[in-house]
């Protein structure tokens, strides 16, 4: 018996209406999901020599998801993280159908229990506070884009933003008052308000008085721009970011690396891990505690405190 509701239909309506309606997603996660269906549907085309206008929920089968999850690893190349991020957007597609289409439910339930694959954990990569620092004032200060650049940089690593964080800020978002903080919109439009110390807080200042900034009239006016003054894009950013890492011989680089920083530097300094969780927008607090486990630093001065303690290595 042929549904009412077809796949094409489903898919339809979980892209424009669940996702950013009833979830309130971000258009970066929405894209994100489209992605993995667009690829999903490429293997049912090559792999599977189904035309998308034939595709039917009944066609993707449990065995054909993970067949989809192989293939994109071995033939596509992608990470076992990526596929587990492709694996998560089937989740939330499959949830959405068993409760649209309670028929196929035991599909969507098989589906939904696809294990994520473990991988590998890698070391969190960061820069100590000695790279952080060249880094930082490596650009030209002594003209009006090397301001603005050393004030994006700050900002950026300050406040641990995420790229589209910083991206997506405008004028409006900083408050240069006493206590001085910028409010940032993440994942899940979820916001939250982070504290800025008082050298950000200077060239932040100084930035929007030379920008011609500094007056109510501009509140929604992205804060970081290009020459057409629209707001800066996440390749933007990573691009002016590596510019200045090349200068200074910094080989490994991304604005997530310097929210990596950001947080290692605030373990190090015995910062409470819950307020860490909060100033990154964590929801897990497992995630945050990800960064004590990997600080070198806080090892080796725990195991030498210990030898101070105890005295048990020679002198």
């Amino acid at each position: 018996m042929k549904m009412i509701n077809s796949f094409q239909q489903l898919l339809s309506n979980f892209l424009l209406k669940e996702l950013p309606i009833v979830h309130n997603q971000s258009k970066n996660t929405i894209t994100s999901y489209r992605d993995t269906y667009i690829q999903l549907i490429k293997f049912m085309i090559d792999v599977k020599n189904v035309k998308s206008n034939k595709i039917q929920v009944e066609d993707l089968t449990n065995e054909t998801i993970i067949n989809f999850l192989n293939w994109i690893e071995n033939e596509k190349g992608n990470s076992i993280s990526t596929r587990n991020q492709r694996l998560a957007a089937i989740h939330s597609l499959f949830q959405y159908i068993q409760m649209q289409v309670p028929e196929y439910m035991f599909q969507c339930q098989q589906i939904i229990g696809i294990p994520y694959k473990k991988a590998e954990k890698k070391t969190i990569g960061y820069l100590d506070e000695e790279k952080t620092k060249k880094l930082l004032s490596s650009p030209d200060i002594s003209t009006k884009k090397g301001r603005r650049d050393q004030t994006l940089l700050s900002l950026l690593y300050d406040s641990g933003a995420r790229v589209q964080e910083l991206a997506d800020l405008t004028v409006g978002d900083i408050r240069l008052d006493t206590p001085a903080q910028v409010k940032l919109t993440g994942k899940g439009r979820k916001t939250r308000s982070v504290p800025l110390m008082d050298k950000t807080v200077l060239l932040i200042k100084n930035y929007l008085k030379e920008q011609k900034l500094d007056t109510p009239i501009y509140s929604t006016h992205p804060l970081f721009y290009n020459s057409q003054r629209k707001k800066l894009t996440r390749q933007g950013i990573a691009y002016i970011l590596k510019r200045y890492a090349n200068m200074c011989g910094i080989e490994e680089i991304s604005p997530h690396r310097i929210r990596h920083t950001k947080a290692m530097h605030l373990t190090e300094a015995n910062i409470n891990p819950i307020f860490i969780r909060d100033f990154l927008g964590h929801t897990d607090l497992k995630v945050t505690e990800i960064y004590s486990k990997t600080s070198v630093k806080m090892k080796r001065e725990a195991l030498e405190k210990l030898n101070e303690k105890e005295q048990i290595l020679p002198e």
